[in-house]
């Protein structure tokens, strides 16, 4: 089967019953066609009979910026950029893993699941994790060969990361759970291997994104039983594009700035006796915050208030989303990213001294470009500090936007996306 042309791979996926997944994750026309042969190229170049195919989404966020990690409320989305792999089951206790681009070769022994202080930031540790992830949650692991390509890049604002520890997640659940791990817990497992393998203290939002898929509304107040809901919107019928904007700048070194946010967020929550700021009544927060600006400064108060704030308008734009009030979202999206920009301020890098404002740099062309069209929206996307920025592009400005984004930002840094209803999933068996 690994060298099936695009066109056999065609008949093969409509004769199996997956065509109409693999539009949902592609789409349709030059888009599905590119697709196909994206997979026939990835069957071919592997060095083994692919028994299976599976593919993991990248994420937006849409609203929630830094609220998750305080048990907040989030609204995001999969996308069509994906981590694709073709696989095979092996029975030499190893996980084997060759990819183009950032993730490297890579063999993993399944029999030694501990974490490795030399391998903390590095791929290795995501696969690590989530096998031993499976294993305390009571699931079976076991070997396979995999050959990745992957459309969710380093530094894409898609999180890929969580696209990644899902996609590794979900092989194991497919190959050896018969797929009885829900996806929610394949998202847990994959942050577990982000925050305690591979460091990074992530929220939840980009692995249940990645794992769930569609539009998501999702309440972290009791982390082992999320409340997921699905949003029904058509975003592609709307006057405006979604994108994301790669601004160049680096992600490296910026843990520490990721870190101080949830950290200065829960130092408030614990000043007044919790640990986290989602089991603190807001009015509480006021009537002690002269206190707490004594004692913990002003920006870990000053992003107390983002949270809060920032849960309310996830709350508002669900409401505009289900109700058609397209407009209206845009205005609450507007809103969020201000926040983030000026209250969270998590646009730019610590101890920046000015020639180095890569996010900062990249909203601010695009908000004078917006307020000179009297039309579309750009915000903080994620993490912050560095990476992407997201933004909504009124269609008929949409090609002057894109010649002034890569003129000044490089032919790739404009990316268009496409809400993806299907979360990570075993496309096909070959």
């Amino acid at each position: 089967m690994s060298q099936l042309s695009a066109d056999k791979l065609h008949t093969h996926i409509e004769e199996t019953g997956d065509l109409d997944l693999l539009h949902d994750i592609y789409g349709d026309g030059e888009d599905y066609q590119l697709a196909l042969a994206r997979i026939s190229g990835l069957l071919e170049k592997s060095d083994f009979e692919a028994t299976h195919l599976f593919s993991a989404p990248g994420r937006t966020e849409l609203g929630g910026n830094h609220t998750d990690h305080n048990l907040g409320r989030v609204l995001c989305a999969a996308v069509r950029h994906d981590t694709l792999a073709a696989v095979v089951g092996r029975d030499d206790g190893k996980i084997v893993i060759k990819s183009d681009g950032f993730f490297g070769i890579f063999s993993i022994d399944i029999s030694d699941l501990s974490p490795r202080s030399s391998e903390m930031g590095k791929t290795e540790s995501l696969i690590r994790g989530v096998l031993a992830g499976i294993k305390e949650s009571g699931g079976e692991t076991g070997g396979f060969s995999a050959e990745i390509t992957s459309l969710v890049g380093v530094g894409s604002g898609l999180s890929s990361s969580a696209s990644f520890e899902v996609l590794i997640g979900t092989i194991l659940n497919n190959l050896y759970n018969n797929g009885e791990l829900a996806p929610e817990k394949i998202a847990q497992i994959g942050q577990f291997a982000e925050n305690t393998y591979f460091g990074k203290p992530c929220g939840l939002m980009d692995q249940t994104a990645s794992a769930v898929g569609g539009i998501l509304s999702i309440d972290f107040k009791d982390p082992a039983q999320l409340a997921i809901n699905k949003i029904i919107h058509d975003f592609e019928s709307e006057d405006y594009v979604l994108l994301v904007i790669n601004t160049g700048s680096s992600h490296a070194d910026l843990t520490p700035a990721y870190a101080s946010i949830p950290k200065e967020m829960r130092a408030v929550a614990q000043e007044m006796g919790m640990e986290n700021l989602r089991e603190i009544e807001e009015s509480v927060l006021q009537e002690n915050i002269a206190s707490l600006r004594n004692k913990l400064g002003d920006r870990a108060v000053l992003r107390a208030l983002h949270f809060y704030a920032e849960n309310r308008r996830v709350d508002a734009m669900v409401k505009a989303l289900e109700s058609g009030a397209f407009e209206t979202y845009l205005k609450i999206v507007e809103a969020s990213g201000a926040s983030s920009q000026n209250i969270l301020q998590n646009s730019i890098p610590p101890n920046s001294d000015g020639t180095d404002q890569g996010l900062n740099f990249a909203l601010g062309l695009s908000q004078l470009f917006f307020e000179d069209k009297g039309r579309g929206v750009a915000r903080v996307h994620g993490g912050g500090f560095a990476g992407t920025i997201q933004a909504y592009i009124h269609k008929e400005d949409l090609d002057e936007y894109r010649t002034l984004i890569k003129n000044v930002l490089g032919d790739n840094a404009f990316q268009i996306l496409n809400i993806r209803h299907h979360g990570a999933t075993l496309i096909s068996e070959l």
